[in-house]
């Protein structure tokens, strides 16, 4: 009798939550080395006014300054602050008792963003090279579930992701870059045209073209998971140049913004979607000038952030004293949002519990 009545007292659970569950579709959004301390506390006073790193203090002062921190970060990332930490959950503010960490040892892009996709920070994932990933991926994973097949896509500026996510492996769309955009949407085809004549300040095409092609994707084409990596916020930080770091964090906000606006205009996805935003890995702040840096080596490197916001998760806004996360759970959690449990043949970690809890 005690084994039929847990069995249906499980049985009971497992139905009541798939009841509840209401995600049909994720997105997931990067900023390339996007730091904690600027998501959580704003723009920093003591690198405004450093002139080997900011070249107009002033009008960095007058975009992204108030001695107020909430009103400060604000400023920076209005849809975090506005849409998410009334909406969603937060994590990673480390002065607030909530820890966000990379657990592969490496704290750079490619091992960081195995980790993301992959839930496993292999060690042997050690260098920024164009090398296919021999790591199953939960993009790809989800990619072979039934209803999913052709509906996962990824648009990314770094065109190191087809190898990330070894597009040859698994068939799944990857854009990168200034790959050709061979759809017949006509928008598309705009879009094509604008990344091979725009100028290239970080070496790749600009964020924006990036957000655009994904966009115009999703409009079009409707994925169930669509992935968007941004890197300006990256390479602007490894040249020194704090204002550009800044604006194209703000920038990246409002792109977030206008997609989030977007999926909410649309049944396929209204009320239906997910969306996570994270980095691949920190910087340094211990020694100011690490702030262009990460690594093994820098102090910091390994501390990240996490927002999320959906029909599936509380409304919990910025975590205080919670649980330790690790970037490495993201995998399972994309998964687990659209009902599956991703156990590939390496190691993963369970999902974030709070982000699947409403």
């Amino acid at each position: 009798m005690k084994k039929t009545t847990t069995f249906l007292s499980a049985l009971l659970f497992f139905s009541v939550a798939f009841a509840q569950h209401k995600t049909a579709n994720v997105i997931i959004v990067t900023l390339d080395g996007m730091r904690w301390q600027e998501v959580f506390g704003g723009a920093d006073a003591a690198i405004i006014a450093n002139k080997n790193f900011t070249y107009d203090s002033e009008q960095v002062v007058k975009d992204f300054w108030n001695d107020d921190v909430n009103e400060r970060r604000k400023k920076l990332f209005p849809f975090f602050w506005n849409t998410i930490a009334a909406n969603g959950q937060l994590y990673g503010n480390r002065n607030k008792g909530s820890f966000v960490n990379v657990a592969n040892p490496y704290r750079f892009s490619y091992p960081g963003y195995n980790e993301i996709f992959t839930g496993y920070p292999d060690t042997a994932v050690n260098s920024n090279d164009h090398i296919p990933n021999k790591n199953e991926n939960v993009l790809e994973f989800i990619n072979q579930q039934k209803g999913y097949k052709a509906k996962v896509a990824a648009f990314s500026t770094w065109d190191c992701f087809p190898y990330i996510l070894n597009k040859w492996r698994n068939g799944i769309y990857v854009n990168s870059d200034v790959d050709t955009l061979n759809f017949p949407d006509a928008s598309l085809k705009l879009i094509n045209e604008m990344q091979f004549l725009t100028s290239k300040p970080i070496g790749v095409r600009p964020d924006v073209l990036t957000y655009f092609a994904g966009r115009e994707y999703l409009k079009t084409y409707k994925p169930r998971v669509l992935y968007i990596a941004f890197d300006e916020t990256d390479d602007f930080a490894h040249g020194g140049e704090y204002d550009q770091y800044l604006k194209s964090a703000h920038a990246e906000d409002g792109m977030i913004a206008d997609l989030w606006k977007l999926v909410q205009s649309m049944p396929e996805y209204k009320d239906k979607t997910t969306l996570l935003v994270l980095c691949d890995h920190g910087r340094g702040d211990t020694i100011k000038e690490q702030w262009t840096s990460h690594g093994e080596d820098v102090e910091g490197a390994d501390q990240i952030w996490l927002a999320a916001i959906g029909p599936d998760s509380k409304a919990l806004g910025e975590l205080v004293n919670s649980q330790q996360v690790y970037q490495r759970q993201v995998a399972t959690t994309i998964a687990a949002l659209l009902g599956f449990d991703f156990k590939p043949a390496h190691p993963v970690m369970q999902p974030v519990s709070g982000i699947i809890s409403k």
